[in-house]
């Protein structure tokens, strides 16, 4: 999310998370002040290889719930982060997906993420607007509940109600370039009708 606008449009729709960019070179970057919004949404900020004090500052700054790290970080780094965080503080560590996954990289995350996000392997980190076969999750052997992103929009609509049937540990679905008009943007139109045919 990045205008303050289209930030409570959104915010009528009550998601149960909200996603903000701080990685300068997005062109969602968001460099402005997150109006106030429900308890029941959390403000995620969304980091890429960045330093574990800027990520507290942002935190404190813009009352974060959540921090989505979207690049390379180290399970040491983010032992670091977990530390220098207030322990409510949610840590979704992302994974870019290709056909083939080696999901034993995930071990050592396990007891420091709260969750894993899995999106399309692209370009840029994150905002791609492609999927990965889903297929791949099928050897996914944790328990850890993970965020299902890359690329969803209405098209995937009717494949994430099957793959919430499963056993698999989907915990929530990570919508974004599919329901934008420009970067940062988005349709509130296709984001209410994904949600309302989203719910059981």
């Amino acid at each position: 999310m990045k205008y303050p606008d289209n930030i409570l449009e959104v915010t009528a729709l009550l998601p149960d998370y909200m996603g903000f960019i701080f990685w300068k070179k997005s062109a969602r970057y968001f460099d402005g002040v997150i109006p106030k919004l429900p308890k029941s949404i959390k403000k995620v900020g969304v980091f890429v290889n960045e330093t574990a004090a800027i990520i507290a500052e942002k935190v404190l700054k813009h009352d974060l719930q959540a921090v989505q790290l979207h690049g390379q970080e180290s399970v040491a780094y983010c032992e670091a982060l977990r530390n220098q965080l207030s322990q409510d503080i949610e840590i979704i560590k992302v994974f870019s997906m290709q056909d083939e996954f080696d999901f034993k990289v995930l071990d050592p995350y396990e007891s420091i993420c709260d969750y894993f996000l899995f999106d399309t392997k692209g370009k840029l980190p994150g905002g791609n607007g492609t999927t990965f076969d889903w297929k791949v999750l099928e050897n996914y052997p944790s328990k850890k509940p993970f965020f299902l992103s890359g690329g969803i929009g209405l098209e995937e609509l009717e494949a994430v109600k099957e793959i919430i049937k499963t056993e698999l540990a989907v915990y929530a679905i990570d919508v974004n370039s599919k329901f934008e008009t420009a970067p940062g943007l988005k349709n509130i139109k296709l984001v209410r009708e994904f949600q309302q045919n989203l719910k059981p």
